[in-house]
């Protein structure tokens, strides 16, 4: 299994899809601690377990749990890049437009061709960003957020849950890098930081 197929279900598997309260963030964040520093999963090496500081986050804020409105738009399959030459095919599945500190925005969802075709993963949507934190409070790579499909056009969203690629915490990973539509001009306080010490 590549890389990065294994970090999106390790995160699926921590994190979910529901919305959650603040207590069950708190406790998805340390597993999310407790695997990287597992040596017998092997997500950091020995070496970066030893040199690791600690994970870093913003305050839980319910403001960042928005309700948005979704499209369905699906687009043609193309090459997403990443941190490295590798290139793995996704398309767009649609559009989540919604209010934010007063202003109007709109993130793309995309669809994994890879996992489409898992029936246990099928409803994997990922949407990767980056915001005005990028580079000084968070990871400048940007952040990442799992959703699944959902029923209606009013989806949930939650920024608390907002994530580091794996590229956050060592140079040994693959990363998509966030499509330049998925640039919000706003601060996201919500989710991961960049790990403390960087």
């Amino acid at each position: 299994m590549k890389l990065t197929l294994l970090i999106a279900l390790t995160l699926i598997s921590t994190f979910g899809f529901a919305q959650k309260t603040k207590k069950e963030i708190h406790t998805g964040r340390n597993s999310h601690l407790e695997e990287l520093l597992d040596a017998k999963k092997g997500i950091l090496t020995p070496e970066e377990i030893s040199a690791f500081k600690g994970l870093d986050y913003f305050e839980f804020n319910s403001a960042y749990q928005v309700t948005a409105i979704f499209k369905k738009d699906k687009g043609p399959k193309f090459e997403m890049a990443t941190s490295t030459d590798r290139k793995p095919i996704y398309r767009r599945f649609g559009t989540l437009t919604f209010k934010l500190d007063g202003k109007n925005l709109e993130l793309e969802v995309y669809q994994n061709i890879r996992l489409s075709k898992s029936k246990e993963y099928r409803d994997y949507l990922f949407v990767p960003f980056r915001d005005k934190t990028c580079g000084t409070e968070s990871y400048g790579g940007g952040r990442y957020l799992d959703i699944e499909k959902q029923k209606g056009k009013l989806w949930l969203i939650d920024f608390n849950l907002a994530y580091n690629p794996y590229c956050a915490y060592s140079y040994r990973y693959s990363c998509p890098i966030p499509p330049k539509a998925n640039t919000l001009k706003t601060a996201i306080n919500a989710g991961e930081k960049v790990p403390k010490g960087h």
